[in-house]
């Protein structure tokens, strides 16, 4: 039997290293789905519930493991079912490819059933975007694609019509009239670590060296920078703060570490931010500018791999282009050791305060459930190796200040998107990557009954995630937006009868169980986690409980008071709850 197109494609990207591959068929991509079942020994096709899902789970896969995920969807609705998915993978610098059906060649332009041309569709999220249209054109196309993903930690797009898919492998149909042979290319890519020269690294040594209060900022792009980062701030005496994506790149429990930056982040974050006057970046692109130094009040050093980051969020003194890990081992033999760590030590004793009032809001004896209590708790039944994927809402916000990074934890969440629903299949996405792990979703119930069907893809996959539900039976985050706005809260909270997650996880094959007391927590969670399979958490928290910024700012309180002025619902409730905060915070001071 001869070889068609789309075994050209499944065998190249089995070159590439591609083992897994996320989606749904269709009748655009039954030829793709042929070249799969050919190889299914290579490269292995997991079937989902929602295309959206698999470009969560390739997005989650790459960004995991820094290699490349891959999502398939057929022609029309479901490659638009892709986007959302796919523009998280572009915001956040993850290499993905997706894998499309399109009409056959002959019907195109004639308005067929689902002519969509998802190629023009794409033309904003993907870096690299082609139509196959010439079987001679593969394998060559999907190296491009690969390559240039990986290159530009992007998104690239194939799609291929029906003809070709099923087309001899390798023929053109046509005769040639171009000074070109079809294109011959290779599966071959070397990341560049490139580390800026000696002149540059001096400059910016000379910054770092007449700072007298600097601290570091660092963002997910600093991941493989941990060690040598705690020694430069050492070196400079410079507390570490992190941004939400970057979370796990230095522990929480480090001697260095302010926490996080901006709505989510500490009052001891906040007040460095003011009070320094040097700041280092690294592989960061914050985008909340309010809450960094005022431009020009800071002299700034920034490290980055994309020159085009370099200077965005602040003008910068000294721009490094390169490596972060491998830049900062090139600059610390440049920055001189303080012997005066006061600087430091302030921010240290600030930082046991703010880990103290943390916990007094963790505490077990609340009712409703505090929601920083459910967090804590998850924190303390996870490994040291666990991988920890989030939603967005209230729920980053807990899991920014409540679960620890420590050992070898991963923390994974939707960083520039902001997209509500990954969390769940982030989840899958890693445990394909990392089978032998543990990975925990804590999700909110906004985000989870967005994609709840792929926990029964987990069930019949066989894989062992654990999914928390903090459910306040609201959107909660735009309930505290729209009061910090000034305005009441309108149309954010889910009516009655409350959804039973529980009853769906047990429907669905898995563990299941609904959590309402607080002393019921801990058992339920035991439980779950010495499941073997798929086990999920419904634990009923405080709707009112409020995402308090580290340090509230007067205006902010002033917006709070003209939405409880304006008639907001529930102000008794959310009035006994922020009593109850503060009162636990001075009862554990």
């Amino acid at each position: 039997m001869s070889q068609i197109v789309s075994e050209a494609l499944i065998t190249r990207l089995a070159e590439w290293g591609v083992d897994t591959v996320f989606g749904i068929p269709g009748d655009g991509i039954n030829g793709i789905m042929e070249g799969l079942r050919r190889h299914a020994d290579r490269v292995r096709f997991v079937l989902v519930h929602h295309e959206e899902a698999a470009a969560f789970m390739a997005t989650a896969y790459a960004k995991a493991t820094g290699r490349l995920g891959v999502c398939l969807a057929t022609s029309g609705p479901g490659g638009i079912h892709l986007l959302n998915g796919l523009y998280d993978a572009k915001l956040d610098h993850a290499p993905v490819l997706a894998i499309t059906g399109m009409q056959e060649t002959s019907v195109l332009g004639t308005g067929y059933q689902q002519e969509v041309h998802l190629d023009r569709l794409f033309e904003d999220v993907a870096e690299y975007n082609q139509m196959v249209v010439n079987p001679s054109q593969l394998p060559s196309l999907v190296d491009i694609a690969v390559r240039t993903a990986c290159a530009r930690r992007a998104v690239a797009h194939l799609t291929v019509p029906n003809d070709i898919q099923v087309a001899e492998a390798g023929t053109n149909p046509w005769p040639s009239v171009a000074p070109a042979h079809p294109p011959v290319t290779s599966s071959v890519y070397l990341a560049p670590r490139p580390v800026p020269p000696d002149d540059e690294l001096r400059k910016a040594a000379d910054v770092l060296n007449r700072g007298q209060r600097i601290a570091i900022l660092a963002g997910i792009g600093a991941r493989d920078a941990s060690a040598v980062m705690e020694r430069v701030a050492d070196a400079l005496a410079a507390p570490i703060i992190k941004t939400l994506s970057g979370k796990m790149v230095v522990p929480d429990n480090s001697p260095y570490v302010t926490g996080g930056i901006g709505l989510l982040g500490t009052a001891p974050t906040a007040d460095l931010i003011d009070d320094i006057d040097t700041l280092l970046m690294l592989g960061t692109n914050f985008p909340y500018t309010k809450h960094l130094p005022e431009p020009g009040k800071v002299a700034v050093v920034q490290i980055d791999l994309d020159a085009t980051r370099v200077g965005t969020r602040l003008p910068t003194d000294v721009p490094l282009v390169g490596d972060v890990a491998g830049t900062l081992d090139a600059l610390l033999p440049m920055l001189t050791p303080r012997q005066d760590k006061a600087h430091l030590k302030k921010y240290q004793e600030k930082m046991r305060d703010w880990r103290e009032k943390m916990a007094a809001l963790e505490a077990p004896d609340r009712d409703p459930i505090a929601p920083q209590y459910l967090a804590h708790m998850v924190s303390e039944a996870c490994s040291d190796d666990a991988v920890l994927t989030c939603d967005s809402g209230t729920i980053a916000t807990w899991a920014a200040r409540h679960w620890e990074i420590r050992g070898r934890r991963e923390f994974y969440l939707s960083g520039n998107l902001a997209t509500m629903a990954p969390g769940l299949p982030y989840a899958i996405g890693i445990q394909h990557a990392y089978p032998g792990r543990q990975v925990v979703a804590f999700i909110g119930d906004g985000g989870f009954a967005m994609l709840m069907a792929e926990f029964h893809t987990a069930v019949w996959h066989g894989l062992p995630i654990k999914v928390v539900i903090n459910n306040n039976s609201s959107l909660g985050q735009i309930l505290w937006e729209q009061m910090v706005l000034g305005y009441p809260e309108h149309g954010v909270r889910f009516g009655r009868p409350v959804a039973d997650y529980a009853a769906w996880a047990k429907a669905a094959g898995g563990y299941g169980v609904r959590v309402e007391k607080a002393a019921d927590l801990p058992g339920a969670l035991r439980e779950a986690f010495a499941t073997d399979g798929p086990a999920l958490v419904d634990v009923a928290v405080d709707p009112n409980e409020p995402p308090m910024p580290g340090r509230v700012t007067y205006e902010q309180a002033k917006k709070f008071a003209t939405a409880f002025l304006h008639g907001q619902p529930h102000k008794a409730a959310i009035a006994t709850t922020l009593f109850k905060d503060r009162i636990q915070q001075l009862k554990d001071h």
